[in-house]
């Protein structure tokens, strides 16, 4: 009997497409197959703030900073899964907590309020209130294992992370290579966290002539940036400058503001890392951007408000040995601020505020 041609070469590319169906690569094949190295650098724009210190042994790519991120919002770095870093650095308080002092995993609270995180690559002079942490990379690794925090183990940290594809994959993206270390998790979190830039407050946008200030806040810039003078009140400032200078309105240093006096000093600061008796209740100079949006305010949060704060520095500044030298030089007057004064400068405080790293989707939870 003959046979349709037509059927003959059905059959004929039937027997020759299957053996190659059957070998075809599934999705996750696939998938495999493309997760390769990728060091395609991330573009950090800071202007107009100039460009910061970022280490030159991680330099930041786009799968860097994308891992970091990963890792900072996932609760996979706690003890038991229900806290990352972001639980007590909250991008809409400014990477910090509004609660006087974070609850770690075990319903414990630390000791100092969390401090923001934006602009790190302007702080070259240790990390935490006290510097004791000299790298970013070495903060990172610290609250994760930290009793009063996420109290893991870095050990265990790894062994999660290779169990999630996900992270296999992006290591690779991130480094060549899948194996996952404690040092590749630092690095990562390092690069995220100096990818987070605020460079776009009110204040940014009067510098470049975009916008005009207020009377009450050009007053309170004028407050803020203007010398103490204690023989002429009506013309005297803050100068607060001083500590809060340069274009991040902080600092490299660490002082002691005022806050106790030596017989009521309970947390030393940077003594506890120095030995340095000098250092007694000195605690880092921050920067004043966002500082409107992260309440409470000092290393222990005992100012609820801004205005507390100015308060302190106008009539609440208790002498001790360790003392800063121009604080020292306010206390017999005070800054001699009227409450006029005081609203002014706050004022001029929250021109400090960018809403748009507080809404940088760059800086959001990735998952």
């Amino acid at each position: 009997m003959n046979k349709d041609p037509f059927i003959i070469i059905l059959l004929a590319l039937t027997m020759i497409l299957y053996p190659s169906c059957q070998n075809s690569p599934t999705i996750s094949d696939v998938d495999e197959i493309i997760v390769e190295y990728d060091p395609s650098p991330y573009e950090l724009n800071t202007a107009p703030l100039p460009p910061p210190e970022i280490p030159a042994d991680n330099a930041l790519t786009v799968q860097g900073v994308k891992l970091g991120r990963m890792l900072f919002y996932d609760p996979i770095l706690s003890k038991n899964e229900a806290q990352s870093c972001a639980s007590c650095h909250v991008q809409a308080d400014g990477f910090s907590d509004i609660n006087r002092f974070s609850t770690g995993v075990d319903g414990l609270e630390g000791g100092r309020q969390a401090m923001s995180i934006f602009n790190l690559g302007y702080n070259p002079n240790g990390f935490f209130w006290d510097g004791r942490a000299e790298t970013l990379r070495e903060q990172s690794l610290l609250p994760i294992q930290d009793p009063l925090e996420m109290h893991e183990t870095l050990d265990n940290v790894v062994d999660k992370l290779r169990a999630e594809q996900d992270y296999t994959d992006q290591f690779i993206r991130t480094f060549g290579e899948d194996e996952i270390t404690t040092e590749k998790v630092s690095l990562a979190l390092e690069q995220f966290m100096y990818s987070i830039i605020s460079n776009d407050s009110k204040h940014d946008q009067y510098l470049a002539g975009d916008i005009t200030l207020t009377p009450s806040e050009e007053r309170g810039r004028n407050l803020f940036f203007a010398p103490f003078d204690p023989d002429n009140p009506e013309t005297s400032g803050g100068n607060c400058l001083i500590c809060h200078g340069g274009p991040n309105f902080g600092s490299n240093l660490f002082r002691n503001n005022g806050l106790d006096s030596d017989q009521e000093f309970t947390d030393l600061g940077r003594f506890e890392v120095t030995g340095n008796a000098g250092d007694r209740a000195k605690f880092r100079v921050t920067s004043l951007r966002n500082i409107a949006v992260n309440p409470p305010y000092m290393h222990d949060g005992r100012f609820e408000s801004l205005e507390e704060v100015v308060q302190h520095y106008n009539t609440g500044i208790k002498p001790s040995n360790t003392l800063d030298l121009f604080l020292s030089s306010t206390v017999p007057t005070g800054l001699m601020m009227d409450e006029q004064d005081i609203s002014d400068l706050v004022a001029f405080l929250h021109t400090l505020t960018d809403d748009t790293f507080l809404n940088n989707e760059a800086y959001t939870n990735p998952f």
